[in-house]
């Protein structure tokens, strides 16, 4: 189900508030230079939470998430 989807920075902006008010806790958000990807990763835990987010950063992508 992989799918790539063009738009502008300001339907982006768009997308991510709504991604944003739909994940509680979690990440809803990864982005790297010219790409981004919209993720619905519900945490249990603040540690769990962590743990997901070190995870994408080692792999050099900006974190967008919910605490």
């Amino acid at each position: 189900m992989n799918k790539i989807y063009p738009m502008n920075q300001k339907e982006y902006k768009k997308l991510l508030q709504i991604a944003s008010e739909n994940v509680a806790f979690g990440i809803y958000a990864v982005e790297k230079k010219g790409y981004a990807e919209l993720r619905n990763d519900k945490c249990k835990s603040i540690t769990q939470l962590k743990e997901l987010t070190r995870q994408f950063k080692s792999q050099g992508y900006k974190v967008l998430a919910n605490r």
